[in-house]
């Protein structure tokens, strides 16, 4: 059974850090695309930043770029979100994802088969 087990969410002030983990189990972690999504209350799911876990080659939504960080350790099946100069509109439900279901363009814009629960990341100015 597949499992993303996302965690480390919670509440900061801006300019703040939080780091995310998303741990996987259940499906061949290795060379497969990951990726982490938000979407917060009445907009629509937006992609943060993805990664290949075969070549580690990075995505970054242009909104997060040089503030977010996304890495994967192949030991422990398990992907990070280094967040660092959150601003309030960060404020969101963060999902992470794993394995392609279906190519639309970016791993940001593309759909995944599995899915986490979800980790609530809330920045307050």
């Amino acid at each position: 059974q597949v499992q993303l087990v996302e965690s480390g969410g919670g509440s900061v002030q801006a300019g703040g850090s939080l780091r995310l983990s998303c741990a996987a189990s259940g499906y061949t972690y290795s060379n497969n695309n990951m990726a982490w999504f938000r979407q917060a209350p009445g907009k629509e799911r937006e992609g943060v930043a993805a990664i290949y876990t075969g070549s580690r080659r990075t995505y970054y939504a242009d909104s997060v770029k040089g503030r977010f960080t996304i890495s994967e350790d192949n030991a422990k099946n398990t992907m990070y979100l280094q967040m660092n100069s959150l601003k309030p509109e960060d404020t969101a439900m963060y999902y992470c994802a794993a394995v392609l279901s279906l190519w639309v363009g970016s791993p940001l814009t593309s759909d995944y088969n599995y899915w986490g629960q979800g980790t609530q990341v809330t920045v307050s100015s």
